[in-house]
């Protein structure tokens, strides 16, 4: 058995009268990718934001490598690279100058020279942060969590606003990381992501824990909670989350007409 280098119990987080976070416990392994999924307002960012130590839970266990990531985020910080869901850098830096600031933050920085080159973002080195596209914005923010060789990463949206070719590179390059013996929270909407990389899932609803356990075990928890003739042994991932999960209503045409 791998060793765990997540382990999270019972973990609740309020913000005032809104309860987040109920009772949450999963762990994660060297080496391996765990997906929480979930819709919006899940609790899912929230769940990850413990884990990370940037919010203090209510109650519950959270050992990060063998410590309380909130007590101890520097020593903690050391081994985890973060790729915030939504990040804000400095208006009047260029692209190469952001990788040199945050090199400058590790004892022993990834080459964000390399890092760049396979990033496809060697051609913006000299172009300033706040004119890059979305993607590109995307692409530099998972590099700049690479930047200190981390044991573990924690990816939000990791390829929200990706086109289909770079995302797929995405996907191979995190695939490669993961069997050097990093592991990774992945954060995602995308279930296809999740089929393609996941070894295991958390999936949260309204706060509340699921399921937590292996992809073919998610299938089976799907296909127990949906009704025998709504479901195929051919469905994707996608498809039994999307019949597994309450259908949002649609804009009626007369709403807008």
């Amino acid at each position: 058995m791998e060793e765990a280098v997540v382990e999270v119990e019972n973990l609740n987080l309020a913000y005032r009268s809104i309860r987040a976070v109920q009772d949450v416990s999963f762990s994660v392994r060297e080496g391996e990718i765990l997906a929480v999924i979930g819709s919006n307002g899940s609790g899912k960012t929230s769940t990850v934001e413990c884990v990370e130590g940037l919010r203090k839970p209510d109650s519950g266990r959270i050992i990060v490598f063998g410590k309380d990531p909130w007590k101890c985020r520097r020593e903690v910080y050391k081994k985890i690279g973060v790729q915030l869901q939504e990040t804000e850098y400095p208006s009047k830096i260029k692209v190469e100058e952001l990788c040199g600031l945050f090199a400058s933050f590790y004892d022993r920085p990834a080459d964000w020279k390399l890092l760049l080159a396979q990033m496809d973002l060697e051609h913006k080195r000299k172009r300033w942060v706040s004119k890059l596209s979305g993607g590109e914005k995307q692409r530099l923010s998972v590099l700049l969590s690479m930047m200190g060789r981390p044991k573990l990463m924690v990816l939000d949206e990791l390829t929200t606003g990706l086109d289909p070719e770079v995302r797929r590179n995405m996907w191979r390059s995190f695939a490669d990381i993961r069997d050097s013996g990093v592991s990774m929270i992945m954060v995602s909407h995308y279930l296809d992501e999740v089929e393609a990389l996941a070894d295991r899932i958390l999936f949260l609803d309204k706060g509340k824990q699921q399921f937590f356990g292996s992809k073919q075990a998610f299938r089976d928890y799907a296909k127990s909670r949906i009704a025998r003739e709504e479901w195929k042994e051919s469905d994707s991932l996608e498809e039994l989350y999307l019949k597994l999960v309450p259908r949002q209503q649609g804009i009626s045409m007369e709403t807008i007409l």
